[in-house]
């Protein structure tokens, strides 16, 4: 089997969360996975994988630029792209779900662009060292980033829950 093809084999559906959760958009991030594949495939980079993380941050920075210029708001999509279609909800279920989707969304946006990318990295299933390599840190800073990164995501999720919980019972 070619490198490449293992490498998508083993790294498509990882490839297609990190850009979901910085495009929030699942058929976009799947478009934007199949083109890193794509470069991939022309290019033939030394380190494959975190080449490939490289090129697919690129491509979402392009897509957020673009769609400012555009003037377009991007969407929360319900539907992690890596998780199998859920059964049908019951309509409260359903706006729970969405509610926590929107509150993570917002928690995220929170977070200083290094920390969202350092965490949206990790959650993607790179290394350490791969993390260093495509933010610029020092392999012994990725921990501590990634460790500040996850408590203010928490933070700021549990402010943004609280303040909800606080106007619903208003």
């Amino acid at each position: 089997m070619d490198d490449l093809e293992q490498l998508y084999q083993t790294t498509y559906t990882a490839v297609v969360r990190f850009l979901y959760r910085k495009v929030w958009d699942a058929d976009r991030a799947e478009d934007l996975a199949q083109e890193v594949f794509v470069r991939a495939l022309a290019h033939r980079p030394e380190k494959p994988r975190a080449w490939v993380f490289a090129v697919a941050a690129n491509l979402a920075r392009d897509e957020a630029r673009a769609a400012i210029r555009r003037k377009r708001h991007l969407t929360l999509m319900t539907n992690d792209p890596d998780q199998a279609p859920a059964p049908a909800m019951a309509p409260d279920d359903q706006v729970e779900r969405d509610e926590r989707l929107t509150a993570v969304h917002d928690a995220l946006e929170t977070l200083t662009p290094r920390d969202r990318e350092v965490l949206l990295l990790w959650d993607a299933g790179l290394s350490y060292p791969e993390i260093a390599a495509q933010t610029g840190l020092a392999v012994g800073a990725v921990g501590t980033t990634l460790a500040r990164a996850r408590k203010r995501l928490v933070d700021a999720y549990d402010r943004q829950h609280s303040k909800r919980d606080h106007a619903a019972h208003s």
